[in-house]
């Protein structure tokens, strides 16, 4: 186990650069999902960490040595790819020792942690098989195994989920997380799947564009996003965004087609704001309701336990997740009731979040 530090790091090819002055603290024993749209440099920054990308410039240190210019051999890292990257001539067990067959390690040693590694991952009864004859979730685990066995330092996971169904997806997460319990060693996970970042990580990391755009607990990310686009991207459905304006009594949404009477924010009249809502934090309440928003229904999507509510606010999208027993129907008219505080502020400019409630004052609904 160990830590990690990465300083300023950038990426660059040729005049084109990807990664722009990441900093990130990573604890030992620390399970660090890193979360972001395709081509925002979660995955190069992970690559940089195993040594298989060079960095263009910045730090990264592993258990307090910085390993800019050592191999990928020598930095302690065990890596899970997408793909398995298992030897399809292999048996399980070949595959899981290999690394150690390469590095000399006498046989009888071999075998002892390959069925030590092999009951740690449940793959006892299959270690004699090839890869064609595993599943996928399967496969992952000895490429989970191939890598617990050379007991790096540090695990990095490359979206090893993507390439499964939804239910070896979550099942798949679940003995992640549990192997991570048990072996307590610091790992780093990259994913597109916020569903996966939200259930695996310690710390989450949300990058957009080449660069950090907010490090906390899952809970901190979610109920505080540092952004815009944080607040778009984490969440699903994704929290509903309206462009307003503040005024003397409050705020004008939609180019002043609704008011809202939010008081207390600080801001100067006339700054420009958009005004974030979670779709949980919505209740659909009878049109006419005082102080509700109106809207009509443009979709209801059933979910079982609860269902999602798409409705038009003068030609803006908003959704709504209810489990309540009201069942709204297309065309029909509702209000939209909320509480002053589950409102998100962020600056229309720059995207940045504007905190501008005092948590000592009371909570009114809308």
């Amino acid at each position: 186990m160990a830590s990690i530090t990465i300083r300023d790091v950038t990426k660059s090819y040729a005049k084109m650069q990807v990664v722009h002055g990441v900093d990130l603290d990573i604890a030992t024993g620390e399970f660090v999902v890193i979360l972001g749209p395709s081509g925002c440099g979660k995955s190069t920054l992970l690559r940089m960490i195993a040594g298989l990308e060079d960095i263009s410039g910045g730090t990264i240190a592993i258990d307090g040595t910085v390993v800019n210019k050592l191999e990928p051999r020598e930095r302690g890292c065990a890596m899970v790819f997408q793909n398995y990257a298992l030897y399809p001539h292999m048996s399980v067990a070949q595959n899981i020792g290999y690394s150690l067959k390469v590095s000399g390690v006498p046989a009888a040693e071999r075998t002892q942690r390959i069925q030590a590694v092999a009951r740690t991952l449940e793959l006892e009864h299959l270690l004699d098989r090839k890869p064609m004859a595993l599943s996928g979730g399967q496969r992952q685990r000895v490429a989970m195994g191939r890598a617990m066995i050379r007991e790096p330092k540090v695990f990095l996971f490359d979206e090893p989920l993507s390439n499964l169904d939804a239910k070896l997806r979550v099942q798949m997460r679940s003995e992640i997380r549990k192997l991570h319990r048990r072996l307590a060693a610091t790992s780093v996970f990259v994913t597109h799947d916020q569903v996966e970042a939200m259930t695996l990580a310690d710390k989450l990391v949300v990058m957009n564009g080449g660069r950090v755009e907010q490090v906390g607990t899952p809970a901190e990310v979610y109920s505080r996003p540092a952004s815009r686009f944080v607040a778009t991207f984490v969440g699903a459905p994704a929290m509903n965004m309206l462009e307003g304006t503040v005024t003397l009594d409050g705020l004008s949404l939609l180019g002043d087609s609704r008011k809202l009477n939010v008081s207390r924010t600080g801001l100067p009249v006339g700054s420009k704001v958009a005004v974030g809502i979670r779709p949980e934090a919505v209740r659909l309440v009878a049109p006419g309701t005082p102080a509700a928003l109106e809207a009509t229904v443009d979709l209801v999507e059933e979910l079982g336990a609860g269902r999602v509510v798409y409705v038009d606010l003068d030609g803006a999208p908003f959704s709504v997740v209810t489990s309540e027993t009201v069942h709204p129907v297309p065309g029909s008219a509702v209000g939209l009731q909320f509480a002053e505080t589950d409102l998100h502020f962020f600056s229309s400019e720059t995207g940045a979040r504007l905190d501008v409630f005092k948590a000592s004052v009371p909570e009114p609904v809308f």
